[in-house]
Parts: C-alpha cells; sequence; structure tokens
C-alpha cells in the first residue's frame, strides 16, 4: 500500500469537480476555501469547478480536468470540489495510471468514491473518504471538521464515536446543531476487528461492481493475511435496496476476508416492504460483525475513513474507537 506524502503548510490542494459544480452555493464554498487557507494551504482550481450544474462539465472534460491534477507536480491532494450523481459518467475518462509516478492523496466524499475506490483497489495506493472541498465551511470549531483537517496532516490517527448528531443533512437545516444522541448498534455488546480499511458510498460502489473501475477481488486478495473493514455511507438506498447490494458484494467475492462492516447512518431512510436496515444487515452479514449507526456519511460529525491502511475497531456497548496505522 502506497501512502502519499500528508498535507503541509505551503502545500497546493487541486481541486475538481468531477459530478456536479459549486456554482449554485458558492458562498459557503468559499467559505470552506477560506478555513482551508487558513491552514497554510494553496488552492488550484481546475475550470469546471464553478460551474452551477449538476454535471459541472461534459464527462470528458470532467476526467481530463481530474488527470489534469493528478499530473501536476505542484498539486499536492486532489480533492472534490462536491458529490452529485454522475460521476460515474467520467470515469472512462480519467488517467488512474498516473498515480503510479505521482502517487497523491485523493479526497472526496460520496460520489467521488468512484475516483477513491479505484485508486486504492486497483492502484494500491490510500485515500480519504469523508469531506469535499465545500464540507469545511462551518469552520475548526465544529470538532469534526477540525478532526478532518488533522487527518490530512497526519497527525490524527484514531477516531472516537461521538457523544451526539445532528440527523438531518447540513444542507437541509438553516441553523446546523447536534440534535440526536448517538449510539452505534450491534448485534454484539463488543468486539475487536482488525483489517484494511476499504468503502465508501454504497449508492455509487453498487455502480462499480464488476466494472473495470474496481478490484475488490485483487485487493482482498493482496491484503488476505491482514483482512477487510469495510464501511458503508448509505446516502438513500432503501432497507431492500441496501440488502440487496450487500449481498452482491458478498457474491461477488467482496466479504471473503472481511472482519467486520461498518455501516453509516442512513441520511433518507425507507422501506418498500417495511424491512429495516437492522434485518438488511443482519441477513446480509451473517457471521460478519457489523455496526450500524456509525459516524459516517452525509450526516455530521462525521469521521475520515483512510482507504487502504490498517484499521482496528473496537466497539463496545454503542461506543467505538477507531485506530488506523499506515502499514504497506
Amino acid at each position: 500500500m502506497i501512502y502519499p506524502s500528508f498535507l503541509k503548510p505551503g502545500d497546493t490542494i487541486g481541486i475538481c469537480a468531477p459530478s456536479a459544480g459549486v456554482g449554485d452555493k458558492l458562498e459557503s464554498y468559499d467559505a470552506s476555501l477560506a478555513v482551508l487557507k487558513q491552514q497554510g494551504y494553496r488552492i488550484k482550481e481546475t475550470a469546471s469547478v464553478r460551474n452551477a450544474d449538476q454535471r459541472s462539465a461534459d464527462a470528458k472534460t470532467r476526467g481530463q480536468e481530474f488527470t489534469q491534477l493528478l499530473k501536476d507536480p505542484d498539486v499536492n491532494m486532489v480533492l472534490s470540489a462536491a458529490g452529485g450523481d454522475f460521476l460515474n459518467e467520467m470515469i472512462p475518462y480519467a488517467d488512474f495510471s498516473v498515480l503510479k509516478k505521482h502517487p497523491k492523496w485523493i479526497m472526496g466524499a460520496s460520489d467521488p468514491t468512484g475516483l477513491l475506490y479505484p485508486a486504492t483497489t486497483i492502484y494500491d495506493v490510500a485515500s480519504l473518504y469523508g469531506m469535499n472541498a465545500g464540507s469545511f465551511d462551518l469552520g475548526t470549531k465544529w470538532d469534526y471538521i477540525a478532526n478532518a483537517l488533522e487527518v490530512m496532516k497526519g497527525k490524527r490517527m484514531e477516531e472516537h464515536s461521538f457523544p451526539r448528531h445532528m440527523a438531518k443533512a447540513k444542507f437541509l437545516v438553516d441553523t446546523p446543531a447536534y440534535d440526536s444522541d448517538t449510539q452505534w448498534q450491534s448485534e454484539q455488546d463488543h468486539f475487536v476487528a482488525k483489517g484494511r480499511c476499504i468503502g465508501g458510498c454504497i449508492d455509487g460502489l453498487k455502480d462499480l461492481i464488476g466494472t473495470p473501475y474496481e478490484d475488490t477481488k485483487g485487493f482482498v486478495e493482496r491484503y488476505k493475511e491482514d483482512g477487510q473493514i469495510f464501511y458503508f455511507d448509505n446516502f438513500a438506498l432503501s432497507a431492500e435496496n441496501f440488502y440487496r447490494t450487500l449481498k452482491q458484494f458478498r457474491y461477488a467475492g467482496w466479504f471473503e476476508h472481511t472482519n467486520a462492516v461498518l455501516i453509516g447512518r442512513v441520511l433518507f431512510p425507507s422501506s418498500e416492504t417495511g424491512m429495516t436496515y437492522e434485518e438488511a444487515a443482519r441477513m446480509a452479514l451473517e457471521g460478519i460483525p457489523y455496526v450500524l449507526e456509525a459516524d459516517i456519511g452525509h450526516t455530521i460529525p462525521c469521521m475520515i475513513m483512510i482507504n487502504g491502511a490498517m484499521l482496528e475497531v473496537q466497539y463496545d456497548h454503542g461506543h467505538a474507537t477507531l485506530k488506523f496505522a499506515c502499514k504497506e
């Protein structure tokens, strides 16, 4: 596993928009950039970032702009501007092979899973899931933002479940506030599991199964001695779709050496038949320790997950500690 150099003051963050542009939320986006600049980072944006569209540009242009940042020797990290729905259109136009000569951190959340996942499962380059370029706007007074910035510097390798969270997504409320108690859920009272951390937004991961843009089976085989800990951020899959997707992962051999599965809070829960997410996880993940309601995903606070790193999960009666290690 290749770990790019963590950020230091004076480094340049390259921002592209592989999915949606940020033109309809420039005020919060610029506030987010101000937080990054306060850390001493330079910002380099590609041409399509500030477009106000669910597709920041045509697929080929988006792929070229992403590749441009990978090739740029002055760029130390590639950060996705925002999420969206149409990233998978641009993946064929992205040249991930550049990572062989220029390994650098790729960071994003939600739809940008489609960039992080091939980088780690195909090219063995670690990546960071949890924040987009527009996610830092609330500032460092918020614990999860301060934590994320420390991870980007390589100074934070341990996470603890948060005591409270906001039940709705930040973009759905006028005044963000932690309004709900947090309790990670598991069938087991306690467990400890270790393995290579891998995962992302399950809404996007399901569309990668069996494509040239994931090599999960190869990744699982290469690191079978370590095992894996998968994590899934569920934006809006119904309980039934979530269940079927987990089953498909299992049929595809993704869980061959899985030691635990972490499932984040669902932003838009739903069910067509009355099935619960607890039932879906229990039935699909039989024999694998798992937790639900983890601090991962579209609600805040959220943890930064280091794809490719070793991860030890210590779960005990609704609370958890995650310890990452950059092991080759």
